[in-house]
């Protein structure tokens, strides 16, 4: 029989979601600087768009294929020293980045980066919801959410500035001083206690996960350049789709699976998931395409860049603490919906932008993109943690944590190889650049497309919310006689 929790004192619990927070404040941090990069990342080292997509990509595919692998040591060897480690990677590989001389080593430095950051983030919001009662989960997790955001304004921000009045590499510089803080309220804070047993570690499922991504990510870039139809590029699919078949298969046979695909048969828990890597697909290859239509198109200095690329932030920061509040009181399910429609309506809305936009009419566009996000998040990351038994806590948050690193992964290849491809179309058989350098009436109409795919994603997340609303009381029924 498992021992009850004992809840910290109300001062330590918040000393541990300052180190929990300051932690994915730097992996948000780390998104939103690195994204207002991108288009000066393409003169400095004279590569293409595909090319550069692997500067996120690089990161978020390692974090998305080594992140089970992190929660399951977490359960072998114990949270905090998971935590530490990974703060003090992040930190090093940060600097490492900054020095890169050219963009094969910048890439090997942001894996490294990926690394210490998958173990600095992959078990945060199971510590969080272990440490805060039920009564004050959706709170603790909107605020957590807030913290994101946070990241997500300060990296735009201070990005900005930087391209304009230094340099890249400082992006990469300002990351180790808050890591160092992390570190110490996590060496002072966190609980030491290691599990007790002798567990195994799945390498086979380990390496057919990350080889599934691999390939698969490989795929949907390099196929923009080479066709997607090309033989090479459709023995990687095959060999995803193969990798995936075996990883399934491997998590079904051996004893201490890395991913316990039992976890899946719960209804409620399936369903949340599901509408979170919806969520994090959009938002990921939406905001991939943001820094370019600011540079190419309205032709703006990277620190005025910068400071509009954190709209849909302030309000996802906005909008989050509160549907936090508003789910402890009137269910989680009611409000996500609402977040939902609203981030639906600001696909659309981004579907509007031109060449002739004006700053406000950018902002008027994408705010409701980070309002929907916001509502919709906390209340769902409160579904999520909140529809398996405690014991669980430790791998379901691995989990979902995947799903916002996977659907970022899958937007910013999916939807950005998207857009490329309806820009060439737009531009005509006679293009022969690179896609960020043609005509705007081509990146914008591409842009469009792009949003009108975005939106009808969302629409089935929609449903499936609608139908949660609908079954969630039968269903939630039947879970608790299982248990």
């Amino acid at each position: 029989m498992a021992k009850p929790t004992v809840q910290p004192s109300i001062e330590r619990k918040w000393h541990i979601f300052a180190a929990l927070g300051s932690g994915i404040f730097l992996a948000s941090f780390d998104g939103g600087v690195v994204r207002v990069a991108l288009p000066t990342l393409v003169t400095e080292f004279n590569v293409d768009f595909a090319l550069v997509q692997w500067v996120v990509l690089s990161f978020s595919l390692t974090q998305t294929a080594i992140m089970l692998g992190v929660g399951r040591l977490g359960d072998m060897v114990g949270k905090k020293p998971i935590f530490l480690s990974g703060t003090i990677a992040f930190a090093i590989s940060s600097v490492l980045a900054g020095l890169a001389p050219n963009i094969e080593l910048l890439l090997f430095f942001r894996v490294l980066q990926a690394i210490g950051g998958a173990f600095a983030t992959a078990l945060s919001m199971g510590i969080v919801t272990e440490t805060f009662p039920a009564s004050e989960r959706g709170k603790a997790l909107g605020l957590f959410s807030a913290t994101v955001s946070v990241g997500g304004i300060a990296g735009p921000i201070l990005g900005g500035a930087l391209l304009e009045y230094f340099s890249w590499r400082w992006i990469f510089f300002v990351s180790p001083p808050v890591g160092c803080v992390s570190f110490l309220l996590a060496l002072r804070y966190l609980p030491g206690a290691n599990p007790g047993g002798r567990q195994r570690f799945d390498w086979v499922g380990f390496s057919t996960f990350f080889a599934f991504l691999l390939a698969l990510m490989l795929f949907l870039t390099v196929g923009q350049r080479t066709g997607f139809r090309s033989p090479a590029m459709l023995g990687l699919l095959a060999f995803s789709l193969l990798s995936l078949t075996l990883f399934i298969r491997t998590e079904l046979r051996v004893a201490e699976p890395l991913l316990d695909l039992t976890l899946f048969r719960n209804t409620l828990f399936s369903l949340n998931l599901s509408m979170r890597l919806i969520s994090f697909i959009v938002t990921g290859g939406i905001t991939l395409l943001f820094p370019f239509y600011l540079s190419n198109l309205l032709q703006l200095d990277p620190s005025v860049i910068g400071l509009l690329l954190t709209a849909t932030m302030v309000f996802f920061g906005l909008a989050s603490p509160i549907s936090g509040i508003l789910s402890d009181r009137f269910g989680y399910r009611l409000i996500a919906t609402a977040g939902l429609v609203m981030f639906a309506f600001g696909c659309y809305t981004v579907s509007t932008l031109t060449a002739e936009t004006s700053i406000i009419g950018y902002v008027l566009r994408v705010s409701p993109l980070g309002l929907g996000m916001g509502i919709f998040q906390s209340p769902n990351n409160s579904a999520v943690m909140g529809s398996v038994p405690r014991e669980r806590l430790g791998v379901v948050s691995g989990v979902n944590v995947i799903g916002r690193t996977l659907g970022n992964t899958a937007g910013v290849a999916a939807l950005g190889a998207l857009w490329a491809s309806r820009v060439l179309v737009y531009a005509g058989p006679d293009f022969a650049g690179d896609v960020t350098e043609a005509v705007a009436v081509a990146q914008t109409s591409a842009l469009r497309d792009v949003s009108f795919v975005a939106m009808a994603m969302v629409g089935v997340a929609l449903a499936m919310s609608v139908w949660g609303l609908v079954r969630g009381p039968a269903l939630l029924q039947i879970r608790r006689r299982r248990l």
